[in-house]
């Protein structure tokens, strides 16, 4: 039984129709109807026969099950894969790519949209739970599900690379699954902790409102420190107007420009600016929102960012500080075990140009230091300095210095990044490993590129258009490393999830972010998890790049708290 198709039920509100399909997308026409508080005894039928099943969107679908008890192996989300086949150079002839947008490209109501890049840094991460979100279809009528799989297989099967993309859309899928099993288990919280941690740092939760004492103590203190008793530290435009009043020629408010001030004021503003970002993010109105029941619950939004990494919407999942993951406690019985990915993105970048110098770097624990024994550069700083310089796109700086030994030491791993550069300054598409592909600029863009060619272009104009395009070009070097990271760490997690399933107790995922896990374990089993984590790990690399020299070192910890994590 490879496939089971599930669609709503014209005919009936709630309920769905379930239909059958084989390998190469050929439906079934008999179709089983099934009312919706019958659908979990359904599911939990056929599931013994291990069907991957077939739905618009697992976010839709799955928490219903998960809250009658009921859990799937296998999916294959339209949703998800047809954003991917939809934009993928690897399907890009296909007729699902070529066709004019359809209700598969609308995001459903409550989804927020992806993030877009941003091109001075990285691939920014969306966590906002009042972004904006496109309009749903107009059109009532019922999703055509089993369509649109026979489209996505044709999709595949023509595909330059059908083989990397039935992987990617199976890991994707797979990570719907994770997203919202991880919701519904919830990471362990403890309130009692939390709020005691809060407490040392800001003094004690006001009872109506204003600052805490910490807070109130150093605003007073910047007041002071400006002579302008009513300046509100909160207010970003009396901050900076208070600041310039002063003396001090700043143009914002940041830390990176508040560091740069001689002034007794610095400190006490550095330490205001940390608190109060505490406060806001993790502060005991979030606890009151997103702590019930000792759980930690949010919304994991896979491929949330156009790199494939995730995105919450809401919550801060993925930017947990190192302040409050104290509160994060495993139960009584039970242990976190915790593991990192050391250094993924070099080893990947490593292992995606058969760089067998680089490849060789990472056979310790610590790639870095393996740069260095074997003298490329001084010291472990200087390493990582132009590590992450080649994969960011560092033109300045001590990255920038550090290059030319890195090329002349790892030149197949300088090569790809630098021609996933060179094409994204051409306005040209780059992809990851297994076939998602980037975003392409905009014709405006692409107008002002060839106009700037030409001939009798303004100086200026070219400058303007040529940063904008070395812009871009950072955005596509570092897209292909850090989408092809995401991957492993899909397929880390898929890999992780089935075998957890034959380890007694369940133990489960509750918390991913981009290179780390965090497994709920109990304590009985947790040193066999943590075998079973580093066992995933050799298998997503296996999965990606075959027998590929390069080893995806792990940092494993076993902890009654997220704090003590190595």
């Amino acid at each position: 039984m490879p496939y089971v198709l599930l669609e709503d039920d014209p005919a009936r509100a709630g309920g769905v129709l379930l239909r059958h399909a084989s390998d190469d997308g050929l439906v079934d026409p008999a179709t089983e109807a099934v009312a919706a508080r019958d659908l979990p005894a359904a599911v939990a039928r056929l599931e013994v026969d291990h069907p991957r099943w077939v739905w618009d969107d697992t976010a839709r679908r799955y928490p219903p099950l998960l809250r009658a008890g009921v859990r799937v192996e296998r999916c294959h989300d339209l949703r998800l894969c047809h954003t991917i086949l939809r934009h993928s150079a690897y399907s890009a002839t296909s007729d699902l790519a070529r066709a004019p947008r359809g209700p598969w490209d609308h995001r459903r109501p409550d989804e927020p949209p992806p993030a877009e890049p941003d091109l001075l840094d990285e691939l920014t991460l969306l966590d906002d739970p009042g972004a904006p979100v496109a309009p749903p279809p107009t059109d009532d009528a019922p999703l055509d599900v089993p369509g649109e799989l026979t489209r996505q297989l044709a999709a595949v099967t023509g595909a330059t690379e059908p083989g990397r993309l039935r992987l990617l859309l199976a890991a994707e899928s797979t990570g719907g699954l994770i997203a919202q099993e991880m919701r519904h288990d919830g990471m362990p919280w403890d309130v009692a902790a939390h709020d005691a941690i809060l407490t040392g740092l800001l003094g004690a939760r006001p009872r109506t409102g204003g600052r805490p004492a910490r807070l109130e103590a150093l605003t007073e203190q910047i007041r002071t420190a400006l002579v302008q008793p009513t300046l509100n530290p909160d207010s970003q435009p009396d901050l900076l107007r208070g600041l310039r009043l002063a003396g001090f020629d700043v143009s914002s408010t940041s830390k990176w420009e508040i560091r740069e001030i001689d002034h007794p004021v610095r400190d006490a503003l550095l330490e205001y600016k940390t608190l109060s970002r505490l406060l806001s993010a993790n502060g005991w109105a979030w606890m009151d929102t997103w702590i019930h029941d000792g759980r930690f619950r949010p919304e994991y939004v896979p491929g949330g960012v156009v790199s494939g990494r995730w995105a919450t919407n809401g919550g801060g999942a993925l930017q947990l500080p190192a302040a409050i993951r104290g509160a994060v406690r495993a139960d009584p019985g039970w242990r976190l075990v915790v593991a990192d990915a050391a250094q993924l993105e070099p080893r990947v970048l490593a292992a995606m140009s058969r760089d067998a110098a680089m490849a060789a770097a990472g056979r310790q624990a610590d790639l870095y230091q393996g740069v260095v024994d074997a003298g490329i550069v001084a010291t472990r700083s200087d390493a990582k300095y132009a590590m992450l310089g080649a994969i960011y796109g560092a033109t300045t700086g001590a990255s920038a210095a550090l290059m030319p030994q890195l090329t002349r030491a790892y030149p197949q791993a300088v090569a790809l990044v630098e021609a996933a550069a060179r094409a994204g300054e051409r306005g040209e598409v780059v992809t990851t490993w297994l076939g998602r592909s980037s975003p392409a600029p905009d014709a405006a863009w692409q107008d002002e590129l060839r106009a700037a060619s030409g001939e009798g272009a303004a100086a200026d104009d070219v400058r303007m258009v040529r940063r904008r395009a070395r812009d871009w070009g950072r955005f596509t070097r570092n897209f292909v490393v850090q989408g092809t990271a995401a991957e492993w760490a899909l397929c880390w997690m898929a890999a992780l999830r089935r075998r957890l399933r034959d380890v007694e107790g369940r133990p489960h995922l509750v918390f991913f972010l981009h290179d780390e896990v965090m497994v709920h374990s109990p304590a009985d089993v947790a040193d066999q998890v943590a075998d079973v984590v580093r066992d995933a790990a050799v298998e997503a690399g296996r999965l990606l790049f075959g027998a590929t020299p390069v080893e995806f070192a792990l940092n494993v910890s076993v902890v009654e708290s997220y704090d003590r994590a190595k």
